[in-house]
């Protein structure tokens, strides 16, 4: 196996804080532009450096650095790969918002649980948190493990375990999280999320049930009416 090569971790997250400073509208294709350009600097990293690099990103206000960081860890394969609940803690630090929950669920949490490099306790340890965003964090988990474009193959006991047990959370951002987690399911087993459907009727938020139901009768969540 070839040796990994060294990054200075300080200079290159100065650079990058730099170049994200100089463009003119922080949108989603600038910067994840900025971000494919330093993906293929770090290509050949260790996974402790990559790490190292977008945790130092964090530091900085506004989600354009956390979105940064993140996709610099799900883009390097072996240093997502080496994610295992102290560093789950580290990135998850700061969340405090729906965009900054769904992308540290979506890229990083959610995979790494996919994969067992983390355990079950520690995403329901999340979902019985006080913090509404971690609630909404241990969710938004399920939908890496159930979306195909995000590597999902589909696992119904995780998700429904879950789902219970966050069925009665009141929270908005929790019941929007829940809603979304069933229907993600419910593309690849629909049956199963009929049957939790029914079973947890009186616990389940109106959003979640109308939303759900849809998607499983229409296959929208929320079809316009004619």
């Amino acid at each position: 196996m070839a040796p990994k090569a060294s990054i200075d971790v300080a200079q290159l997250s100065s650079e990058l804080v730099a170049r994200l400073g100089t463009l003119r509208s922080l949108n989603v294709e600038s910067i994840r532009a900025v971000r494919r350009e330093y993906s293929k600097r770090i290509a050949q990293a260790a996974p402790r450096d990559v790490i190292a690099f977008a945790l130092r990103l964090l530091d900085q206000p506004g989600i354009a650095f956390r979105v940064v960081s993140y996709e610099l860890v799900c883009h390097h394969r072996a240093a997502l790969r080496s994610l295992r609940a102290r560093e789950l803690q580290q990135f998850g630090r700061g969340l405090n918002s729906w965009e900054s929950v769904d992308t540290f669920a979506c890229y990083l949490a959610g995979r790494a649980w996919r994969e067992h490099q983390v355990s079950d306790s520690l995403v329901h340890r999340w979902a019985r948190s006080d913090d509404r965003w971690w609630r909404r964090a241990a969710l938004v988990c399920t939908v890496a493990l159930n979306t195909e474009a995000q590597g999902g193959r589909g696992d119904t006991p995780r998700t429904l375990k879950l789902c219970a047990m966050l069925a009665a959370d009141r929270d908005d951002m929790v019941v929007k999280a829940l809603s979304w987690a069933l229907r993600a399911l419910a593309k690849s087993d629909p049956a199963a999320v009929r049957v939790f459907l029914a079973e947890h009727d009186s616990e389940l938020a109106a959003r979640v049930k109308r939303e759900v139901r849809n998607k499983l009768k229409t296959g929208l969540k929320n079809p316009r009416k004619t």
